[in-house]
């Protein structure tokens, strides 16, 4: 049997505009994945600042299984801001590599919507774990494995319930951005605050009492866990619901015209024909990775600088430094639905509006200038605390380049990709931000020893580099992607 003969129709009629002039499945897969990214950001908006400033401090790093051991296995026996740099960035890469194991998962065995349940019961373990701080390692491994199974799944349904053809599949995926970034606003708040001013176990969510010396405060029941894994649950119970609007594909078997080869896990083999546009995807990965090393780096040593080195104190009172990304994703939600508007309006008024990779281009320049606002809050400081309006100016030049990126890059992906395979190829579009963390780990770790006007003169390079990248991917390749 060939995949084309076990894949059902997978495009929803065009007429179906139920939900804001999209198909009403649309609707669902942005709640259930705002659900998700809500319980993940909650974790990762506290998880470098809780490293830094606790758990990897000399009396504390002990009691965590395993981490003096990879402490001085993995890690040359780093200590401090490097070793928590180094870690989210295996973390937060990892969370990006496994999707492609669940994109094989989904498309060779389980079908998407049991992928997607699966992962989301693991997110929840995950959550769970991190009542117990010995159990530190265990959680990120539980959470890497549950994104892994639900990240790009998800995605790829998005792109299924357009025809190749759509073009309102673009604007989907702005959309689909729209709802994790509600998600990112709403996460600092509730986490960043009772994370930073509570307790750091109130923050990742506590499931029993916790008596600890030095964060004593975090000693009481899990109300947070409850919430945290209440909007899993949530998630949980709309998968099951999803069934009569979103289109299924079930556990097929790709015979050999389709042929599965994995190379190191990563990349499934496809037919001839479609074998060049993989590989241009593929080429695009590297360059994706370098134009949003910045936008990665905000929960890394930026949130770090920011703890140490921004006036948050406003009347008397000091902000926690986690609301910075509420800023950043205040700015990405808002700059997602302006650009997507502004595009809305320039293609009804019959103007020129660029494919996917010119997108990108015009991104790459505004995330050039927040690379460079940076710079001058780095070179401007004095002696003084860093006022908020080049931070500010950051996250919204960024916003609009990411703006441009993310989403339209992700639309591509789905519109190219071979539809026998199409959750694998989305799993493999993560690649981008496994490359990304991995780098954001490994030089976010110099931060403690570079001088910082030079740290964030560095990621405007990698953002110029990847300005070029995209121009060439254009000149070279971009026609044929086109075609597609």
């Amino acid at each position: 049997m060939t995949a084309a003969e076990a894949t059902p129709e997978l495009d929803l009629p065009a007429h179906d505009r139920a939900f804001l002039g999209h198909p009403k499945g649309l609707g669902y897969l942005a709640f259930v994945e705002g659900c998700e990214r809500f319980s993940y950001y909650s974790m990762q908006t506290l998880l470098v600042l809780y490293m830094v400033k606790y758990l990897l401090l000399p009396e504390n790093i002990g009691g965590v299984i395993g981490l003096q051991w990879l402490q001085a296995a993995a890690y040359g026996g780093k200590e401090g801001q490097p070793l928590a740099s180094a870690i989210f960035g295996d973390y937060s890469s990892l969370v990006y590599l496994t999707p492609i194991a669940g994109g094989l998962i989904a498309d060779r065995w389980l079908g998407r919507r049991a992928t997607l349940l699966a992962g989301a019961v693991a997110m929840a373990i995950g959550h769970f774990l991190m009542a117990f701080e010995g159990l530190f390692l265990f959680a990120l491994l539980a959470l890497v494995v549950g994104v892994g199974l639900f990240k790009g799944n998800i995605a790829s349904q998005v792109g299924e319930l357009y025809g190749p053809k759509d073009l309102r599949r673009a604007m989907a995926f702005q959309i689909f951005y729209i709802a994790i970034n509600v998600s990112v606003i709403i996460a600092p708040l509730i986490s960043g605050t009772l994370g930073e001013k509570v307790g750091w176990h109130y923050g990742f969510g506590t499931a029993g009492k916790a008596d600890r010396a030095a964060d004593a405060k975090a000693s009481a029941d899990g109300i947070d866990s409850k919430r945290l894994l209440g909007f899993t649950a949530a998630a949980l119970v709309v998968l099951f619901l999803l069934g009569p609007v979103v289109p299924q594909i079930a556990a097929i078997g790709i015979s050999g015209e389709v042929g599965l080869a994995v190379a190191l896990g990563l990349l499934a083999a496809v037919t001839a024909a479609d074998r060049p546009r993989v590989f241009a995807l593929l080429m695009l990965i590297p360059i994706l990775a370098l134009a949003m090393l910045t936008n990665q780096q905000i929960f890394n040593a930026y949130l770090v600088w920011a703890d140490a080195q921004f006036q948050l104190t406003f009347f008397g009172t000091t902000l926690p430094t986690s609301y910075m990304i509420t800023i950043d994703a205040a700015l990405s939600f808002s700059m997602l639905a302006a650009v997507a508007l502004y595009w809305k309006w320039r293609s009804d008024k019959g103007g020129w509006e660029p494919d996917e990779i010119g997108k990108m281009i015009i991104g790459s320049f505004f995330v050039i200038g927040g690379g460079l606002c940076l710079y001058l809050a780095a070179i401007t400081q004095g002696t003084g605390k860093i006022g908020l309006f080049w931070p500010v100016m950051f996250h919204l030049l960024n916003s609009i380049g990411f703006a441009h990126i993310m989403p339209v890059s992700l639309a591509l992906f789905t519109k190219v990709a071979p539809k026998a395979i199409v959750a694998t190829v989305v799993g493999i579009y993560y690649l981008t931000f496994f490359a990304a963390n991995k780098t954001v780990g490994i030089i976010g770790g110099w931060y403690s020893t570079m001088d910082t006007p030079s740290f964030w003169l560095m990621h405007v390079g990698t953002a110029v580099a990847g300005l070029v990248g995209f121009i060439g991917f254009k000149m070279v390749i971009g026609q044929r992607l086109n075609d597609a």
